[in-house]
């Protein structure tokens, strides 16, 4: 017996979007972008929550916890420096679901534009479906600092 039933596409759907303008250059946006997703990755209120992130096509993007611990979050789908990162993969999902994430960059007059998209698609647990949007959130605007104070 299923607790929770499906009834709509919506509920198996998931759709986050953001636009996030960083007074830097692009190379400087996309490095601060691979920093903090990786090794300077947080989780919420600001405890650290390090990644590896292999920065080429198919690439891993995990926690590693040590002894041969840890989880992965997805793979590297498509690079193209400094335009573009594209993963897929579980998340911090971990159960059946399906997720793109996109990070588009581009110029734009006094720095660069983010333009960040994660769909998601499979069995969505409520309670990521509420904090997803504040956590990338959280996540972009630590970019958008950590590039602002290398320019």
């Amino acid at each position: 017996m299923i607790a929770n039933a499906i009834n709509t596409i919506e509920d198996l759907t998931l759709l986050i979007e953001q636009e996030i303008h960083v007074h830097a250059s692009l190379e400087d946006t996309f490095e601060a972008l691979l920093e903090q997703l990786g090794p300077e990755n947080e989780a919420g209120e600001g405890r650290a929550m390090p990644m590896v992130l292999e920065a080429w096509p198919g690439g891993r993007w995990y926690r590693d916890l040590g002894k041969d611990d840890g989880h992965c979050w997805a793979h590297v789908q498509a690079i193209k420096r400094p335009n573009l990162i594209e993963f897929s993969g579980p998340l911090f999902m971990s159960y059946p679901v399906a997720n793109n994430v996109q990070y588009r960059l581009s110029e734009e007059p006094g720095g660069t534009l983010i333009k960040f998209r994660h769909s998601g698609f499979g069995l969505i647990q409520d309670d990521h479906r509420k904090g997803v949007g504040g956590g990338w959130g959280n996540t972009n605007r630590k970019i958008r600092e950590r590039a602002e104070r290398t320019k």
